[in-house]
């Protein structure tokens, strides 16, 4: 399994790419305004201590489609090639993804609480669909089954987007979700440290 770090916290993000082996960074709007400032220089120093190489998750915060497609060109414009676009899903995140993968630039499709979501999103054109584990325990589904139902019908139908399972809350959801296919997995700094 694939690991991200979830924050837009710079010291995090900085003992994270020292210590652990990360391929990157997703953030949100509300991960970046919890740190204050400016959130495109917060996306800007998150860049630069990460690298180019390794993966940026931005989401974009317009909520129609053409506004969220120029939206995401700008912030792929701002930071680079490995900067991929975090759009929610249902009908209008679908047109985007579906533009965005035709314009070369990543997307992770977010929100993602069934495997039928995710396999439309993953038919658009999404690199990584999102579920949110800890978010459907909470309401009383099975988060780890939902990454297991992705996983195996991508598996069943050779779909190579890739499972990014997201909202942890223990280290312990993170090896089940790992035992269960997930691909890859966005933690908060103290579940990567638990």
């Amino acid at each position: 399994m694939k690991l991200f770090i979830d924050t837009a916290n710079l010291d995090a993000i900085r003992e994270g790419v020292k210590y652990y082996p990360l391929i990157g960074v997703t953030t949100n709007p509300t991960l970046l305004s919890r740190e204050g400032g400016d959130p495109v220089e917060t996306l800007k120093a998150i860049r630069a201590i990460i690298g180019p190489d390794r993966e940026l998750h931005v989401q974009v915060t317009e909520t129609e489609a053409d506004k969220m497609i120029e939206e995401a060109q700008a912030i792929v414009a701002l930071l680079g090639k490995n900067t991929f676009i975090k759009v929610p899903v249902g009908e209008v995140g679908l047109q985007v993804t579906a533009a965005l993968a035709e314009l070369g630039i990543g997307v992770t499709e977010t929100a993602i609480f069934t495997a039928g979501q995710a396999m439309l999103a993953a038919r658009a054109g999404a690199s990584y669909v999102a579920p949110y584990v800890n978010r459907l325990d909470n309401i009383l589904a099975d988060g780890v089954g939902v990454v297991s139902d992705i996983a195996q019908t991508f598996a069943v139908h050779g779909i190579g987007t890739e499972v990014l399972a997201a909202s942890f809350k223990s280290p312990e959801q993170v090896i089940r979700v790992a035992l269960a296919g997930g691909h890859t997995a966005t933690l908060p700094p103290d579940v990567l440290k638990g």
